[in-house]
């Protein structure tokens, strides 16, 4: 007797097309939602139906926001003056999760790569420096990844912004948390080094 898989591989195949997932993954991900009941994969559906139809740009710095503004650009306590440049909204996630940064936000939504076809008009680079002119920024912190695309980007837009009297400063990159020096590569302990801070 001949199964049908059918149904089962067109659950399998668009999870196969998350990046990150392999097919093994798509196929656990296929059968766990096949041991849901109804209402829960119902529930499912419908909050992807319903973030794809709301969520969106933030008008002022291009997070991800359900909103016109997003509660970042809208809080008032925060330090308008300085912005910090991300590639994308998870690097937003990351650096909130420290606690530690209370100013703006700006989203660029890539990274420079001519290899891939992307330029600078690919990216929000012209509304973050539109951002710039007008405002009282007086600091814009470059914290894109430290790949060859991330430190062309972040020198590109240092380039544009500099003439505008704006000090551009660049995260510094170094020896993580329990991390060991022999296990560091040359251009991580040149980031530590050039990173470092008085004691």
């Amino acid at each position: 007797m001949k199964y049908d898989l059918r149904p089962l591989t067109r659950l399998i195949e668009p999870f196969e097309q998350l990046p990150g997932i392999g097919k093994k993954s798509a196929q656990r991900l296929a059968f766990y939602i096949l041991s849901r009941t109804d209402e829960e994969i119902a529930d499912f559906a419908d909050s992807l139906v319903d973030a794809k139809h709301k969520i969106r740009y933030c008008n002022c710095c291009k997070n991800i926001t359900d909103s016109d503004v997003c509660d970042i650009c809208a809080d008032n306590g925060r330090d308008a003056s300085t912005i910090c440049v991300v590639e994308n909204a998870r690097d937003v996630l990351a650096i909130e999760r420290t606690g530690e940064y209370r100013g703006k936000y700006h989203v660029l939504h890539g990274l420079i790569s001519p290899m891939d076809g992307i330029g600078p008009d690919s990216l929000y680079i012209k509304e973050l420096l539109l951002r710039t002119g007008g405002a009282d920024v007086k600091e814009v912190i470059m914290a894109t990844n430290p790949t060859v695309e991330g430190e062309a980007t972040a020198l590109y837009i240092s380039k544009l912004l500099k003439p505008l009297g704006i000090k551009v400063t660049r995260l510094a990159y170094g020896i993580p948390v329990g991390g060991h020096l022999e296990y560091a590569d040359e251009v991580t302990l040149f980031r530590a080094i050039e990173g470092r801070s008085e004691m």
